[in-house]
């Protein structure tokens, strides 16, 4: 157990407060305050440590699925460009639908039937 201190007061002639003063401490008070320092910081050097090596530990257990994650992102994107490309083959489709100087050759496109004024030719 620590000594109690003995605190000296005194007034100075330029302050009207009371001015106190402690006594050095003892080699012991210092001592025991460099091992709690010395403690503490183990302590803190241990923890740091542990949440290093578990934070590394999560990410390398992550890392695959990002990786999965990327495969399937690029999976994606290639649909997704495969999909624009015949979105914009049927919107050209869609447009000569409506042009009316187009309808016969899409009715002979979609339909067995030929145009009255052409006529068939077999080959033997």
């Amino acid at each position: 157990m620590a000594a109690p201190q003995i605190l000296e007061t005194h007034r100075s002639p330029n302050f009207s407060s009371v001015r106190r003063r402690r006594c050095k401490p003892t080699q012991k008070e210092i001592y025991l305050q460099g091992q709690w320092m010395t403690t503490e910081i183990k302590v803190k050097l241990i923890v740091n440590g542990t949440l290093s090596i578990l934070a590394a530990f999560t990410l390398l257990r992550l890392l695959p699925y990002q990786f999965l994650q990327q495969e399937k992102l690029k999976e994606v994107r290639t649909q997704v460009q495969e999909t624009e490309r015949r979105v914009g083959e049927l919107r050209k489709d869609f447009s000569r639908s409506f042009d009316p100087h187009q309808v016969r050759q899409m009715m002979q496109e979609n339909s067995s039937l030929i145009d009255p004024n052409k006529l068939q030719i077999y080959w033997k």
